[in-house]
């Protein structure tokens, strides 16, 4: 399945097997005798023949029994991946090279694919969570619209007194005006979060998103009897990210710890979020729980899409919010929490 190309000292070619004719559209007869870097793309081709001589010379390797990625060129001039593993042959006056050649192209593909089909999954995670998280923002809500009703009851019937006050009323008034501002409030988060999958990046300051969020999933955290605790570092300089996307995935974070936490024997049942700036110049956010953790068995699986410990979960919270993390450069791990829990750190990119 390989192609198999072999070359003498001077870098000419010498066979061509079928499989190479295939990958690269040549036939033999069209390529024996001609040097190899027809089938190279120039970068490489201007480098090859001066790695052959100084392997002559000294006999230090630069891929040989090792291999690498190259982009190697087809007939007509297209570029394409491939895995390049090259020997020697020994025990001749001069020695020659033999190359397997693998094509990368269908494994390009297929992660293009895939990644391509996580983004498109960005928007149903999204959704999946704004509907697990519906019944406590429904709590949230419905506490500023009973204010609101018992306020303007109260203005009703202190309007209707043969002499109303009206520094009562206008007391009142401005209450029902705080109260209906927290509503709308708690609703302008939740549609930040559920908006369209377009990134829009903007300079979002860390520590204030973070405590954003805690606010939001408080709700949910207070029906488990779950504290957080923040741990917001200092001077942190902003991020350029698309603020929603970013929030997406760390209330995804937070939502795995507080369910990781229901049941949990653990006093207090805690949730850590921690900012901090690393001399990579990377911002680290980590999301620490302390319960049962993970069994080590699947936490090599835990960001495959459709993977889900959870009873009725979907299995995409962690894969997207892997993918949006990648997206802003940066990356999302997990690791055990000590002495118990589970750790997801996730880092962006300062600059």
């Amino acid at each position: 399945m390989d192609g198999v190309v072999l070359i003498d000292h001077r870098g000419v070619i010498q066979a061509f097997n079928r499989s190479a004719e295939r990958l690269f559209g040549y036939t033999a007869t069209e390529v024996i005798g001609r040097n190899v870097g027809i089938l190279m793309c120039d970068a490489d081709r201007a480098h090859h023949d001066r790695h052959i001589a100084r392997y002559l010379a000294t006999g230090l390797p630069h891929i040989i029994g090792r291999g690498r990625e190259v982009m190697a060129q087809r007939k007509g001039g297209t570029g394409f991946p491939i895995f390049l593993s090259v020997g020697v042959l020994p025990q001749r006056d001069r020695p020659q090279f033999l190359g397997f050649i693998r094509d990368l192209t269908p494994e390009r593909e297929a992660l293009a694919k895939q990644q391509e089909l996580r983004e498109r999954l960005i928007p149903v995670s999204r959704l999946a969570l704004v509907g697990e998280i519906a019944s406590g923002i429904a709590h949230e809500v419905n506490q500023p619209l009973a204010a609101i009703t018992n306020y303007a009851w109260a203005c009703q019937r202190l309007l209707g007194t043969s002499a109303p006050d009206i520094g009562e009323v206008r007391s009142a008034l401005q209450e029902i005006g705080s109260q209906a501002a927290r509503a709308a409030e708690i609703i302008r988060r939740l549609r930040r979060l559920a908006r369209g999958p377009d990134m829009q990046r903007e300079a979002v300051s860390v520590n204030a998103m973070v405590s954003e969020l805690a606010e939001l999933a408080r709700s949910e955290g207070a029906r488990y009897e779950v504290h957080y605790e923040l741990d917001l570092g200092a001077d942190l300089p902003p991020l350029n990210i698309d603020g929603g996307q970013v929030q997406q995935a760390l209330l995804n974070l937070l939502w795995n710890a507080v369910h990781a936490l229901m049941g949990s024997d653990a006093t207090p049942r805690q949730v850590r979020v921690r900012t901090r700036l690393i001399p990579e110049r990377h911002i680290e956010i980590d999301v620490c729980d302390n319960g049962p953790g993970i069994p080590a068995a699947l936490a090599a699986r835990l960001f495959e899409p459709f993977f889900t410990t959870k009873e009725h979960g979907t299995g995409l919270g962690l894969a997207m919010s892997r993918t949006i993390a990648e997206a802003h450069g940066g990356t999302l791990t997990y690791r055990a929490n000590a002495p118990s829990g589970a750790c997801f750190v996730m880092r962006l990119p300062a600059d």
